[in-house]
């Protein structure tokens, strides 16, 4: 049986590396959704098992032509500078497009810090540095845990490029751990919730390298 997935932010470094693992299960199909689909790779928007759409996340006609025919949809989309605010805009279209389609699953990157719950020295300067974008990503999962879908919001810390899957998990009560983790790390959680649909429903999940405490992230 064949499982449609829609991947809103589809040129997302994250984004990029998920759409490679669930391409090696052949059972699933993707639509893509990005701003320029010469953006993508060639391998992916040659591939048979994948449909591209073109379009802007706070516009709802864009949005439902994405995702109208999928089971699942990521969200893995960005909003930063002057236009911080539209995440929060982007939230409301996409739960009131996948209410309109009948689509209940959605996972939905997010940010550590939206809930106050990173401690100590790590969590001032997390705050200090994402200021405003904290504010706005804290509302626009706020959007999303007060709709009716089987949500998971995931919050990685800061991001690396290392090729590895090691992290671990702490809800949305429980204080934050690690300052970093890997991109391949938060697309590999992605994937498995993907794939397991039962999963991690109405939660909130913070990821983070194990071992990684600190004041800031190591390179920083």
């Amino acid at each position: 049986m064949t499982t449609r997935i829609a991947i809103l932010g589809a040129n997302g470094r994250i984004a990029r590396i998920a759409e490679q693992m669930l391409l090696e299960h052949e059972d699933i199909e993707l639509t893509l959704f990005i701003h320029s689909a010469n953006k993508l790779s060639a391998d992916i928007r040659n591939n048979d098992r994948v449909t591209i759409v073109t379009g802007d996340a706070k516009n709802p006609d864009d949005v439902f032509a994405a995702i109208k025919d999928a089971d699942a949809v990521y969200a893995n989309l960005a909003a930063g500078g002057k236009g911080i605010a539209d995440i929060v805009s982007m939230a409301k279209t996409v739960v009131a497009m996948m209410d309109k389609a009948g689509i209940k699953r959605l996972i939905w990157i997010s940010s550590i810090g939206i809930y106050n719950e990173v401690p100590g020295k790590f969590g001032e300067w997390n705050t200090k540095i994402l200021g405003d974008y904290l504010v706005n990503y804290r509302k626009a999962a706020d959007v999303i845990e007060g709709s009716d879908l089987d949500y998971t919001v995931i919050r990685p810390a800061w991001l690396t490029n290392k090729d590895e899957v090691d992290f671990e998990i702490t809800t949305k009560n429980e204080p934050f751990r690690g300052t970093e983790v890997s991109r391949k790390s938060v697309a590999a959680e992605v994937v498995k919730l993907l794939l397991n649909p039962a999963d991690e429903v109405h939660e909130s999940i913070g990821l983070d390298k194990p071992g990684t405490d600190g004041d800031k992230p190591a390179w920083m």
